[in-house]
């Protein structure tokens, strides 16, 4: 990871923060997204958001519905739609993988991170997540909160 970031072309677009707090995330893969040239135009200035957008398998495609990429004011009549479904490019042995976390054991397909890799190319991470329920989310408040007390008190001691 510390040779992505010394490169030039390595840049975070949009990041879902909420997704590690609302979800348990057992996997994570990376996948490529279908834009239109406009879309990657609007990418390049960082007007994304992937906050409320999740991802789903419908009729053997993966596509990543709800997510709001700007539009780009100098694409005049070749323009995109704001929130418009986006496929997204995995391998059939991934999709495959996918669907049956999604349909057999009720994981949902949660949007990470939208990115452009090393090579200039955007990609999204998604992440296989369940749902946590409330005192699941309170437990790990408690947890994170004792951490940080415990770091407290062995500072406080020296």
């Amino acid at each position: 990871m510390a040779k992505a970031k010394q490169d030039p072309n390595y840049k975070i677009i949009a990041e879902n923060r909420r997704a590690r707090y609302d979800y348990a995330i057992a996997d994570d893969l990376e996948c490529g997204i279908a834009l239109m040239g406009s879309e990657v135009k609007s990418l390049r200035l960082n007007s994304a958001n992937i906050a409320e957008s999740y991802a789903g398998v419908d009729d053997g495609e993966l596509w990543l519905v709800n997510s709001y990429i700007a539009k780009y004011d100098r694409a005049k009549t070749f323009g995109h739609e704001e929130r418009r479904r986006r496929k997204l490019l995995v391998s059939k042995r991934e999709l495959a993988r996918l669907w049956s976390e999604t349909q057999r054991k009720g994981m949902t397909l949660v949007p990470m991170v939208m990115y452009f890799n090393h090579r200039g190319i955007a990609k999204l991470k998604i992440g296989i997540a369940k749902g946590k329920k409330n005192h699941d989310k309170r437990a790990d408040d408690a947890k994170r909160d004792w951490g940080r007390q415990k770091q407290r008190l062995l500072r406080h001691r020296d």
